[in-house]
């Protein structure tokens, strides 16, 4: 039996909905690269969160993450958060990302996304999060 987005978030109260990516193709892909274990993290500018955004995430806490038509893609569980800044990020969490060639690929990539989601500076804050699979719905 296939469940719905319904089914899972009552079983998991606690958990966020989220899109990786900011285009259906890139949605797409990562989620692809999430379900082959090639992607384990993740981050976001910390101004994400809280009041007007998401949860922050916790570890421990599981996460569903949406194809871009809004139906479940994965369930993760998160196992680290730490928050850095832009200029701190290191190539090691740049490959745990999975899709990057490397770190200046990921800085240019990076900038462009907080470039068009509100705003870049090179000592911004990030929420940096690593992940683990815990259920894949494709």
């Amino acid at each position: 039996m296939t469940k719905t987005l319904q089914d899972i978030v009552d079983a998991n109260p606690d958990a966020e909905t989220f899109r990786f990516g900011d285009t259906p193709a890139l949605c797409e892909t990562i989620n692809a690269m999430v379900r082959s274990g090639t992607k384990t993290a993740t981050c976001e500018a910390a101004s994400a969160y809280g009041a007007q955004g998401d949860e922050w995430p916790e570890v421990g806490r599981r996460d569903i993450a949406l194809n871009w038509d809004g139906t479940p893609a994965a369930m993760i569980e998160t196992v680290e958060v730490k928050t850095r800044r832009f200029n701190e990020i290191d190539a090691e969490f740049v490959a745990a990302q999975g899709e990057f060639r490397d770190l200046a690929h990921w800085r240019e990539a990076y900038e462009a996304y907080f470039r068009r989601s509100g705003g870049f500076a090179p000592d911004m804050k990030l929420m940096c999060e690593r992940f683990t699979l815990i259920e894949d719905y494709a």
